[in-house]
């Protein structure tokens, strides 16, 4: 069974540990074993960050959770985990409710008074090129996913 490496600010949430268990089970009802960041179980900022890549490691597949997070654009930690998963040559798939462009988001400049990117992507272009970006939720990543595989 491939895995998948479960990216994405959840392991913030209140409930996180039964958001992960939600989103192993559906990685399972796809054929997949998930992989989710708090599997390490560690609690040491290194460790954590050890722990995690080890898991992108061993995984076949990332799925990202690419929607905004404390902002506009989505969670540093998880565009690093996407960056090191491309690095590592993995299939990532990313997922967004809002597919409109970063400029239809935005527009032409952001509250600060900096460029907005055109580039017709729903999010920034490092991102946009290196992720196969779905409308949706986990299920529908998992869907085409499983299609591919």
């Amino acid at each position: 069974m491939k895995k998948v490496y479960l990216a994405g600010y959840d392991v913030f949430a209140a409930d996180a540990v039964r958001r992960g268990a939600q989103m192993k089970r559906a990685c399972a009802e796809r054929g997949f074993i998930g992989l989710y960041p708090l599997d390490n179980e560690a609690s040491d900022p290194k460790e954590i960050f050890t722990g995690n890549l080890e898991l992108i490691e061993q995984c076949d597949i990332l799925i990202a959770n690419l929607n905004s997070f404390r902002g506009a654009e989505p969670d540093s930690g998880t565009c690093f985990e996407v960056g090191y998963a491309y690095a590592k040559g993995k299939r990532i798939y990313g997922y967004l409710e809002d597919c409109r462009t970063m400029r239809e988001k935005l527009g032409e400049w952001d509250s600060d008074g900096f460029a907005v990117e055109n580039f017709d992507m729903a999010v920034n272009l490092m991102l946009g090129c290196s992720v196969v970006i779905v409308q949706g939720k986990l299920e529908d990543c998992l869907r085409l996913a499983a299609q591919e595989v």
